[in-house]
């Protein structure tokens, strides 16, 4: 098996659109979406939603979440 860095020398010759693509692959080889975690956010913000529509609890403007968090 080839190392990173004989792996990384042969990538830089690729072409840009390549080189794009096989950084997507590898990202996408490392994100596998969690079943219990995406079940647990499903349910979540469906509470979340029927909360507010239940005058439970209030909405923000995006504008001033961004204002109250700009560094």
């Amino acid at each position: 098996m080839e190392s990173v860095s004989q792996l990384a020398k042969k990538a830089i010759e690729f072409e840009p659109v390549e080189r794009i693509q096989l950084v997507e692959a590898i990202l996408r080889s490392l994100d596998k979406p969690d079943d219990d975690i995406e079940q647990n956010w499903v349910a979540e913000s469906e509470a979340r939603y029927a909360a507010y529509r239940r005058g439970e609890i209030a909405s923000a403007d995006w504008e001033e979440i961004k204002k109250k968090y700009k560094r």
